[in-house]
């Protein structure tokens, strides 16, 4: 039931959370946080309900308690601090929250693994509902979908380049329930990504992972240098809201460019790298397994 579950007391925070274009001067940037009353109210529900349940069932290891905070900050970071309001009037910002989202809140909350602790939480009577729902034909089917690393990889790709045409991509701006859409999208499709990633379990598992990492980078990758490297701006929306903090269209476009093609494609390579070290001592552990039993 938690594998099918997982995400959804988190996703509630990213409806409330798109933004409008707007003016922001560069003097207002640090009084610019976004206590809007929707996202105020899910995170607090989602903490509190985290905090009761993990200190109920006393499992919850210490390295994913970690790991949940840790994702509950970057969803802080990203939706309520002035982050948020600068992504209104810098593409570069956008991007840096787009990728606290896919980069550092949803795999922080993948591996935290946070769903039995909110159960917990819930009277018994609940819990019981849940586990019938989650045990149904049609749930664990489009659950196994989703979680399969190549259908996770393909999933996330297209969901990241189609949200970057040009065209949608304006539209995120001039329409909240877009741009919401795309939030919602951005952090699902990375929680399926991380999700599948972090459950392997054996060698071949770690060796998919390695392959699913290094061409994520890849093509993340290409989509940042096009960016970067693009001789026009790609999104007229920001042409009239970045000269007020000292960049033109266009190197605001490059800078975004470049906070998605070096800072995430060094995280990818540091994920793809520990995958690929659990990889090649895999059979290091399994002869150690054999020993002790």
């Amino acid at each position: 039931m938690s594998k099918r579950l997982g995400s959804a007391a988190i996703l509630f925070p990213l409806a409330a959370g798109a933004h409008e274009l707007g003016p922001l001067h560069p003097d207002d940037v640090w009084r610019a946080w976004s206590f809007e009353p929707g996202v105020l109210v899910c995170l607090g529900a989602t903490a509190l309900l985290y905090a009761c349940g993990a200190r109920m069932s006393r499992g919850v290891s210490r390295t994913r308690m970690f790991s949940f905070w840790g994702g509950m900050l970057m969803l802080v970071l990203a939706l309520i601090s002035p982050v948020h309001a600068l992504g209104g009037v810098l593409f570069s910002a956008h991007m840096a929250q787009h990728e606290i989202l896919m980069l550092a809140a949803a795999p922080l909350l993948a591996f935290a693994h946070p769903l039995p602790s909110f159960l917990w939480a819930l009277p018994i009577d609940a819990r019981r509902t849940l586990g019938r729902w989650a045990k149904a034909a049609a749930i664990r089917r489009v659950w196994r979908t989703l979680t399969k690393p190549v259908h996770a990889w393909w999933l996330h790709a297209i969901v990241l380049w189609v949200w970057h045409a040009p065209g949608l991509f304006d539209m995120t701006l001039r329409s909240e329930a877009i741009h919401t859409a795309q939030h919602l999208s951005f952090f699902l499709s990375a929680l399926c990504f991380w999700w599948a990633l972090f459950q392997a379990h054996t060698r071949p598992e770690y060796g998919h992972g390695v392959f699913y990492i290094f061409t994520t980078a890849i093509h993340t990758g290409i989509l940042g240098a096009l960016l970067t490297f693009s001789p026009s701006v790609v999104y007229p929306v920001y042409s009239h809201t970045t000269q007020a903090f000292g960049l033109t269209p266009l190197e605001d476009q490059q800078i975004g460019g470049l906070i998605m093609w070096v800072p995430a494609g060094v995280a990818y390579m540091a994920v793809g790298l520990a995958l690929f070290w659990a990889w090649i001592r895999e059979p290091e552990a399994s002869v150690r397994s054999d020993y002790a039993d």
